[in-house]
């Protein structure tokens, strides 16, 4: 099976058109599993997907996330692995997210090289301004931003962050370039909130996980993302 990646430019252009970030959650995933989820996902538009699953043995995120790679490389989508850096090396992933507690992102790029796109957890101010300094340096390419509400898809989720977080990290961005995914608890009934103080991107996981309608769902989160856009 071949693994090409994208390489960072394309995958950051992944990034900037697909407003809906979606994150995989298989125990959320009214037992339809990853690969139909990801393909139904996909199908609807998505073009930026983030491989996360924190319970699963490492042989079977392998097999699923090769799985991923020939699934979003015939849509011309972009795939990151969700901490594990050597997982996103070996199923040829186009990048790797990691957070404040894992490897830290100046050590992932030693390892991954620079064609890999690297994004990081920012949670607070101290994150940010260490975050923008990373990006100008050309470590990480963009960053995570929240949670900006209470979310169950982690069992150790960041203390909430609210909307005043997702504002300063959209007048950062304006300030910097440094691109951002607000992220945390985000569904259709108030993911015009974060948009309407400048999320550009939203990360969501249940809302769409769970949907009946996956196609739908997304057009709706999307649709309610530019309506209220800043």
């Amino acid at each position: 099976m071949k693994k090409e990646i994208l390489g960072r430019e394309k995958a950051m252009v992944c990034f900037e058109q697909s407003p809906i970030y979606a994150i995989t959650d298989e125990g959320q995933s009214a037992g339809r599993g990853n690969i139909n989820l990801v393909r139904e996902a996909l199908a609807a538009g998505v073009k930026f997907v983030q491989y996360r699953e924190k319970k699963k043995a490492l042989r079977a995120m392998y097999e699923e996330g090769l799985l991923l790679r020939q699934l979003t490389a015939e849509y011309g989508a972009a795939l990151m692995v969700d901490d594990y850096v050597d997982l996103a090396l070996l199923i040829g992933a186009d990048g790797v997210h990691v957070g404040q507690d894992d490897l830290p992102a100046a050590a992932v790029r030693e390892l991954v090289g620079e064609e890999l796109v690297i994004g990081l957890s920012t949670h607070n101010p101290s994150d940010l301004k260490e975050a923008v300094e990373l990006y100008r340096r050309g470590v990480i390419d963009y960053i995570g931003a929240g949670p900006v509400y209470p979310t169950r898809t982690k069992e150790q989720a960041a203390p909430v962050t609210g909307l005043d977080y997702i504002e300063l990290a959209a007048d950062t961005y304006a300030g910097t370039g440094l691109p951002f995914v607000a992220i945390g608890g985000i569904k259709e009934h108030n993911i015009g909130a974060v948009a309407a103080v400048g999320a550009e991107h939203c990360a969501v996981v249940s809302d769409i996980t769970l949907a009946d309608d996956i196609g739908r769902k997304i057009a709706a989160l999307t649709a309610a993302m530019k309506e209220y856009a800043r």
